[in-house]
């Protein structure tokens, strides 16, 4: 089997259910030569990454995925090679962690304001090894306690936008997060277009930056690939691509699920350089 990467993964220091060892452990047991702990707003997972991956022949890229807001749309900008143990993004992330923090607390009061009376604050801050509280947290406790009948219902009914428990992200735009992972040294790589649907805003963000596309994403029909293979292609940007693996969070994909050829990878180091 050749070489592969996923590029695109959380641990339960974000919104995932898995430990760094538990990601690493499946990594090893589907094959991968490489992988990139992206958690949401937060780097606390990759330096235990890359210490349970150091007796293996396995590759752990610091790596996070940073939320952005534009024209009311949620816009997810990857880092890849980030410098996660010092400079301004550590110092960013703090503001981003007590923003979350807050929106979890609208939430539960807009919750409670439709009778959804059932859910403190302390019980969603339980679910994760950190402060990167989020949608997928609620979510599990309105499953857990009968709201909903699966947590994708539960952002149908109550925490996608404009539904009666939704309350925004912390304001950063594309074009803010991009200059920030380059501030750190990384590589900025816009996430799941195909989800975002903002396709025209592509060559905007090129000219701010953005090095790369996440082309290859788990569950896309051949047609969605091939589509945003030619963007990127157009675009001069690196298609990379990850299974986005949230453990038991997300049913539908897992470790390993969504690769690319260890080439991508070194296309991003490349790039780092540039």
């Amino acid at each position: 089997m050749a070489p592969s990467a996923d590029l695109h993964i959380h641990t339960y220091f974000s919104d995932s259910t898995s430990s760094p060892q538990e990601v690493v452990d499946d990594a090893l047991a589907a094959g991968l030569s490489c992988i990139a702990i992206t958690d949401h707003d937060i780097v606390q997972g990759v330096s235990p990454a890359i210490e349970a991956a150091g007796p293996h022949a396995l590759e752990v890229v610091p790596g996070i995925e940073l939320s952005s807001e534009f024209e009311n749309c949620d816009i997810h900008i990857l880092g890849y090679f980030i410098d996660h143990q010092k400079g301004p993004l550590l110092e960013k992330i703090d503001v981003f962690l007590d923003a979350r923090m807050e929106r979890m607390k609208k939430m539960i009061m807009k919750l409670k304001s439709v009778g959804v009376d059932n859910i403190e604050f302390e019980e969603v801050c339980a679910l994760t090894k950190s402060r990167a509280v989020g949608r997928a947290h609620l979510a599990m406790l309105l499953h857990q306690k009968g709201w909903v009948p699966n947590i994708k219902s539960a952002f149908e009914k109550y925490l996608g936008p404009g539904c009666p428990g939704y309350a925004s992200k912390y304001k950063q735009t594309p074009f803010e997060a991009i200059e920030l992972i380059r501030s750190c040294g990384g590589v900025a790589v816009m996430a799941h277009p195909m989800l975002t649907k903002k396709d025209e805003l592509i060559p905007r963000l090129v000219a701010a930056g953005l090095k790369g596309l996440e082309v290859y994403y788990p569950n896309c029909m051949d047609t969605v690939t091939a589509f945003y293979e030619r963007i990127a292609k157009k675009n001069g940007l690196i298609a990379t691509g990850g299974s986005d693996a949230h453990g038991k969070v997300k049913s539908y994909t897992y470790v390993g699920k969504k690769t690319v050829p260890l080439d991508v990878v070194e296309q991003l180091r490349m790039a780092k350089h540039e």
